[in-house]
């Protein structure tokens, strides 16, 4: 039996840093020998949130989203980019500027990597239940996309509905729907909040 070929990073440069993003090109070892070129989109991850309210309603935005030219639906989400910042927090904390709500109830449903294929980008997906109404956190200022943002609250079937029609395509959108939808009529063990 063949030992599984170690893909080792035989080079690394950075090609650009931005705001968000970065781009490395990594020269890694092939099986068989060789090397080959990689491109790498660093991220530093996300969280989305799946609201749902004690009528079986979901929490939806809907956002203009400047790469894809067009508004989508999408659930409550943002970036991991307060240092330290555990993803449950960042969860809290996306959930309170973006929806105006918190929740008393949380569970990791799922995580995914957006496109593997050349990112590093990371999504922790939650379930945010028992939901109340709260204040925009002191210091949040709603600016760009998010000032032209909508919410609406959906039955949840219906919002797994729509994911089907094809309206709504945002990745965590379709995975976070699905799996919330999973969790209500099967209840699948979630795992902990700490997980990763």
């Amino acid at each position: 039996m063949s030992r599984p070929h170690e893909f080792r990073v035989l080079d690394s440069e950075t090609v650009y840093r931005g705001r968000v993003i970065s781009l490395r090109r990594d020269t890694v070892a092939m099986p068989g020998g060789g090397s080959s070129i990689r491109e790498v989109v660093e991220h530093p991850g996300a969280v989305a949130v799946v609201a749902i309210d004690d009528d079986e309603n979901v929490v939806l935005l809907c956002q203009y989203r400047h790469p894809v030219g067009r508004r989508l639906w999408e659930l409550p989400a943002g970036l991991r980019d307060a240092d330290g910042e555990p993803p449950v927090e960042t969860a809290k904390r996306e959930l309170a500027e973006e929806a105006l709500l918190a929740a008393a109830r949380w569970s990791l449903l799922t995580t995914t990597y957006s496109s593997p294929g050349f990112s590093t980008e990371h999504v922790l997906i939650y379930l945010a239940e028992e939901l109340t109404d709260v204040e925009r956190p002191e210091g949040f200022a709603v600016e760009h996309e998010e000032a032209d943002m909508t919410l609406e609250r959906v039955p949840l079937q219906d919002a797994v509905q729509r994911v089907f029609d094809g309206d709504i395509r945002n990745s965590s959108a379709v995975i976070g729907l699905l799996a919330a939808a999973r969790v209500r009529s099967h209840a699948p063990r979630p795992r902990p909040l700490d997980a990763t």
